[in-house]
């Protein structure tokens, strides 16, 4: 999916919530910034001057988006404020000058109304450049391997080996409760998905850009493999349920019927919104891998993400798996 900064709120939302770029881009850009309360600023006569637009340009801009770079950081000074900004500036601001109100960009903003910019050619390059750290920052972190960042999330490992329990309790299920051939088990699980993310596996596979001998499931996000556990384990129950009152195997129509009660049960409704939320988002943001039948699902990934997948507390699987030994041994003992 094509990355439009200037139209995409969502695109913008990510890279300004990514600590990490934000950083990369203050160390490559070298644009010179007022230190004041704990950040880094520029005034609006500075971005201008980066931005080369003139005073009704960057009042347009400020007018039609100061929700958004409010929310970025653009602040207006006034009183006391602009007095300790103006001793913290130097000689960046003429202190002789009758300055009553003063408008001023934090890092954030700064490159937020860069994002937005369309009549500046300055703007033009920025973006590409934002564009290119983003990315190579990413792969930096994750050793060129965005296609496995779900197993980074310190909860990864435990939700696979966990769901592996309740996959066998489903194909189990699958094999003593329904008359159908071997072809019955991808049929099944390939309706969990379409419950689940609306895609079945080979949907999946393509967006993801995974060879067939790919499993699908290590490269979803703890939280979609909680959700695929639950349904399977639920389901699994309802055949029991439906076979012993039957007292005989289920038909192909008997366990379609038992797979769409699962599919309207209003209990699992928010967490299957939450689930294709967080891989329909994810997914854009960390891999540049776009869901189409997910697309209304899509949000700006959170701060919280960006530490979970790319900060200090995530890690490589090996590392995981070492460090997590005992939780093997706990599971494979219960």
């Amino acid at each position: 999916m094509k990355k439009d900064l200037t139209v995409s709120s969502i695109h913008r939302e990510n890279i300004l919530n990514n600590n990490y770029a934000i950083e990369e881009m203050q160390k490559n850009l070298g644009v010179e910034t007022i230190f004041f309360e704990d950040d880094f600023w520029l005034t609006k006569k500075q971005v201008q001057s980066f931005y080369s637009i003139s005073d009704s340009t960057i009042e347009r801009y400020l007018d039609k988006h100061v929700e958004e770079l409010n929310k970025s950081g653009y602040r207006i000074l006034r009183g006391n404020p602009l007095k300790t900004f103006k001793e913290a500036s130097g000689t960046l601001i003429n202190e002789g000058t009758k300055i009553t109100v003063l408008g001023i960009f934090n890092f954030r903003a700064f490159l937020n109304l860069g994002m937005l910019l369309t009549d500046s050619e300055e703007a033009k390059l920025l973006r590409s450049n934002i564009l290119d750290i983003v990315v190579d920052m990413v792969n930096q972190k994750v050793g060129g391997h965005t296609k496995y960042i779900n197993q980074r999330d310190e909860d990864f490992i435990v939700n696979l080996i966990k769901g592996e329990d309740y996959r066998k309790e489903f194909t189990d299920a699958l094999d003593n409760y329904i008359d159908m051939g071997n072809w019955k088990y991808a049929i099944y699980t390939n309706k969990i998905y379409k419950i689940i993310f609306q895609e079945d596996a080979n949907e999946y596979k393509n967006i993801l850009k995974l060879s067939q001998k790919e499993n699908i499931r290590d490269t979803m996000y703890s939280e979609v493999l909680d959700l695929i556990a639950g349904l399977e384990n639920g389901i699994a129950n309802m055949l029991k349920q439906a076979y012993i009152k039957k007292k005989a195997k289920l038909s192909k129509v008997e366990t379609d019927a038992i797979f769409k009660e699962s599919e309207n049960n209003p209990f699992l409704h928010p967490l299957i919104e939450k689930a294709r939320n967080k891989m329909a988002s994810r997914d854009l943001c960390f891999r540049d891998a776009f869901h189409h039948k997910l697309q209304s699902y899509i949000s700006a990934v959170p701060k919280e993400d960006f530490e979970r997948f790319l900060g200090e507390k995530s890690k490589e699987l090996t590392e995981r798996i070492e460090e997590s030994k005992e939780v093997f041994k706990r599971l494979k003992d219960r």
